[in-house]
């Protein structure tokens, strides 16, 4: 069983700290950055309306079980007929989100921009971190981890006498890049925290059929 280490309270002050407080400076000042940074146009009403829509199907489906079973499927079926519901959405009319961002030059525009904002600042702060910040164990998780965490918790240390539990400064840098999402709706609120995690998915452009997202049975 691998020693206890003594981790030096200099490390705490000048890594440990520093690296939590510069993420979370970092992700404010990329939310007010990217917000002026979105262009300013009236919404069409089609998307507003179709937003609504979404909306109270997400809140039937929340209330489902406070109302008879008979007046869910009755709504339902107002939101998922194939002849007229609100969400059906025929074969082969199914937007494609990728044809419709590049249709839009502004929503290209604004797509480019937020991924910018959030390239450019992980690749300047990771290269701050791995330049001044590189080789030091940062903290110890306080209970016992197996082997398949060594690689995502001690990254940047080539020691495998170390326990599990110790972090590295790069790897506690990782930890804090996909797990702010909580602070970050403490201090932005619920609808604007989204954690990096999201955002890379939203780049990918993959479409969503409302109807099967938001009734499954």
């Amino acid at each position: 069983m691998a020693e206890d280490l003594v981790l030096d309270t200099a490390i705490r002050d000048w890594v440990l700290v520093p690296l939590s407080v510069v993420m979370v400076l970092i992700g404010v000042l990329r939310y007010f950055v990217s917000k002026l940074m979105r262009s300013h146009q009236a919404p069409d009403l089609k998307v507003v309306k179709e937003g609504q829509v979404i909306l109270r199907a997400r809140n039937l489906r929340a209330a489902a079980g406070f109302i008879p079973a008979k007046s869910f499927r009755s709504r339902k079926t107002y939101f998922t007929n194939e002849e007229n519901g609100l969400l059906h959405v025929p074969k082969g009319q199914a937007q494609n989100a990728q044809a419709q961002m590049f249709s839009d030059p502004n929503l290209a525009m604004d797509m480019m921009k937020k991924n910018l904002s959030m390239i450019i600042p992980q690749t300047l702060t990771f290269a701050w971190v791995n330049f001044f910040f590189s080789g030091f164990v940062a903290a110890k998780i306080p209970f016992p981890l197996t082997q398949r965490f060594r690689g995502m918790l001690q990254n940047g240390i080539d020691l495998s006498t170390v326990d599990v539990s110790y972090v590295s400064s790069r790897s506690w840098y990782f930890l804090n890049l996909f797990g702010l999402r909580g602070l970050f709706s403490l201090i932005l609120g619920e609808e604007n925290a989204m954690d990096d995690t999201q955002r890379m998915m939203q780049m990918s452009g993959f479409g969503f059929d409302p109807s099967r997202v938001l009734f499954w049975n």
